[in-house]
């Protein structure tokens, strides 16, 4: 019997376009898929084809924490290949909680992770082994903390116990769930930016008093930062006046210094004036002196 080649998709080795959806480029290989086991797949076994990981997700808000997350499942083993499941609208909605950006753009945002070789639509809440044989998973990736939902007290039980379950670490400091709450927290402070940005009342749904106080606020801040603006101007100004003053001054010690040395050179008590007066006053007295002969003689 011929031996069938594998024929399933490589790794992307570039990040230059972003990556396709499973219902695109659905792996058609027909050569044997044989279970791996973590030791092997670690090794670089097989080598004839990646070692297909699986990892999903809600990821709303896609943040660091999830790129953190596809970068550990991306590199577990040495030739991995990435698919990435994603939920959609319905099922989270229905089976989590509403979410901030809709299914379309969490797709998105998924496609353009430089570590995603694969993105899977509408993945199911729970993985089936039709689901798992469907896309050739060899493993899941998630972080080891037991995921409640669905009835189940950790729907990645079955994954486990299969021995097909490999862990990645979450980040802390990070989570949708954290940036929902600052918003929430925050959110007259955003409103506001967002009526200044023009985003209308209606858009942020804020009611028509709170549209007035938001405006005033933006009002009395635009007030605030001119006088702090003017009294900034004020300090380099009067900043560049003691600064000027200071050169000043110094210039004129200067000079000052300067002039009592060149006057005390000249009119000091051992100065060129007096010099020059002596000199004068003697040759004065030396020419009004009485001249005397050589032959007279006193009276």
């Amino acid at each position: 019997m011929e031996e069938l080649e594998h024929t399933c998709p490589q790794p992307r080795l570039t990040s230059m376009a972003p990556a396709p959806f499973a219902d695109e480029i659905s792996c058609q290989c027909q050569a044997p898929h044989e279970k791996l086991t973590i030791a092997q797949a670690r090794l670089g076994t097989p080598a004839d084809r990646p070692v297909r990981v699986y990892a999903d997700g809600i990821f709303d808000l896609f943040h660091s924490g999830h790129a953190r997350a596809l970068m550990q499942a991306k590199t577990l083993f040495p030739n991995s290949y990435l698919l990435v499941g994603v939920c959609s609208d319905d099922l989270t909605h229905k089976l989590k909680g509403f979410t901030v950006m809709n299914e379309t753009e969490r797709y998105e945002a998924l496609r353009h992770c430089r570590y995603v070789d694969e993105v899977i639509r509408d993945a199911p809440w729970t993985l089936t082994p039709e689901f798992l044989e469907k896309h050739k998973i060899d493993f899941v990736a998630h972080d080891d903390i037991p995921y409640s939902s669905a009835g189940s007290d950790d729907v990645y039980k079955h994954i486990k116990e299969a021995g097909m379950f490999v862990p990645t670490q979450r980040t802390e400091g990070i989570s949708t769930s954290d940036i929902i709450t600052r918003i929430v927290r925050d959110y007259d402070v955003y409103a506001r930016r967002n009526l200044q940005r023009g985003y209308t009342a209606k858009e942020l749904n804020v009611s028509f008093i709170n549209e007035k106080k938001y405006r005033l606020q933006n009002q009395v801040d635009k007030v605030k930062e001119k006088v702090k603006n003017v009294e900034e101007k004020s300090k380099e100004f009067v900043y560049k006046v003691e600064e000027k003053s200071h050169d000043l001054i110094q210039k004129w010690e200067e000079k000052s210094r300067e002039f009592i040395g060149n006057f005390l050179e000249l009119f000091g008590p051992d100065g060129a004036w007096k010099q020059m007066f002596q000199e004068r006053r003697d040759r004065m007295l030396q020419a009004f002196s009485p001249r005397r002969s050589p032959n007279s003689s006193p009276t």
